[in-house]
């Protein structure tokens, strides 16, 4: 099974978006998804040991859907 985690800002209460994000992805995935609180404004989700994902990088939050997109496309 692929290693898929969620890093996500405590200080910001960030931890809802990563645990809603993290079912939605068992769901559809049947994945496992390690949560790690930090800080910094961080919600970064990474598949397969790379970020797939970077809030700080594109500036927002990933819309619903999009991550499972981008992970669709990597296993294709």
């Amino acid at each position: 099974m692929a290693n898929c985690k969620i890093t996500y800002c405590g200080s910001w209460n960030y931890r809802p978006r990563a645990a809603s994000l993290a079912e939605d992805l068992k769901k559809e995935f049947g994945f496992d998804i390690e949560l790690v609180q930090s800080s910094g404004g961080i919600f970064d989700v990474e598949y397969g040991g790379k970020i797939i994902f970077s809030k700080k990088e594109v500036g927002r939050f990933p819309d619903l859907g999009e991550v499972p997109k981008i992970i669709k496309k990597i296993q294709d």
